[in-house]
């Protein structure tokens, strides 16, 4: 039985990096963007104040750019953490969905101190006792985890009800939405009972990542425990699976999508990419771009529909 528990939480680790680093690659591999040419762009530093770019300065391609990293954390910091877009976009969603996200943060900070304490366990120190750091990791241990537990929970049933009611959301729900929410409620559920009941100070949860990194695959003697185990590891497989992986690609939908403004200028790579799209057959079935038979995007983006036609018209008076 242990033996079972400890490989498919390997495993369930293995398939987490596994699909992410598929996902990252895939999206590498895709075709060249359309450049939105949306401002404000973060890393612009002052312009982005007032929406402007470097294409404001004359003669641009001959200066230097100048990029603001303080500029784009200004933005990514309120977004990734306080969600700041639906807060002044759709302030009711926010209300749920907050929660939900910033509850998964505590999560996440939560394993990541339980990962501190298992090192520090299997180096001998006590978690809870002695030194001020020692008790630090304990008590925000104490805090992130039940905390995080309620507010995944609560955000999750609040945006089933929002998905259920509002019509709006409702067009774009399925039946995966529902099921990923119920998914993380059962997750969280099984979590806040075994802390109540069989794990007050999370010793369990730390012996067992002590024993993940230490390769004992020692049982922890409790069903309630090992089926919150199992669901953990379920979720953490099934996360990048789904859409729910925007929790990682939205560093590309802002820093290559939304904020891509590099100019191409002596950038073979991004030619390259660019002779692929324009040599992609022409299949939409809009007159102004099929009617002119062109087979190839490359022919579209080089036929002038004015001057052409003005031209064969000369040819055929001559």
């Amino acid at each position: 039985m242990a033996l079972l528990i400890y490989s498919i939480v390997y495993l369930a680790i293995i398939v987490f990096f596994f699909f992410v680093i598929r996902r990252i690659v895939s999206y590498l591999n895709n075709p060249i963007h359309v450049r939105w040419e949306l401002y404000p762009v973060a890393h612009e530093g002052k312009r982005a104040s007032y929406g402007g770019s470097y294409l404001e300065d004359v003669d641009w391609w001959t200066k230097p750019r100048e990029k603001s990293k303080i500029g784009e954390l200004k933005v990514m910091i309120p977004e990734i953490l306080f969600l700041k877009a639906v807060w002044e976009y759709n302030r009711p969603l926010w209300y749920v969905t907050f929660p939900f996200h910033f509850g998964l943060y505590l999560v996440v900070a939560f394993i990541g101190l339980l990962g501190i304490g298992a090192v520090a366990q299997l180096a001998g120190i006590t978690i809870g006792s002695g030194s001020a750091l020692s008790s630090a990791v304990a008590a925000l241990t104490n805090l992130f985890g039940p905390l995080g537990f309620i507010l995944v929970i609560g955000g999750a049933i609040g945006l089933i009800y929002k998905r259920m009611t509002d019509p709006g959301l409702r067009k774009y729900t399925s039946a995966e939405h529902f099921f990923n929410l119920g998914l993380f409620i059962v997750t969280m559920g099984s979590a806040s009972l075994t802390w109540l009941l069989v794990d007050p100070n999370f010793h369990f949860a730390r012996t067992f990542i002590a024993n993940l990194i230490s390769f004992n695959m020692e049982l922890i003697h409790s069903p309630l425990f090992n089926l919150q185990i199992l669901l953990a590891a379920f979720t953490i497989a099934y996360i990048p699976i789904t859409h729910m992986s925007h929790f990682f690609m939205k560093y590309f939908l802002y820093h290559d999508i939304r904020w891509g403004d590099e100019p191409n200028i002596g950038t073979p790579e991004t030619d390259a990419k660019i002779n692929i799209v324009l040599n992609y057959p022409v299949s939409w079935s809009a007159s102004h771009i099929a009617g002119h038979g062109k087979t190839t995007w490359a022919e579209v983006a080089t036929f002038n529909p004015v001057a052409e036609p003005e031209a064969s018209t000369n040819k055929e008076k001559e």
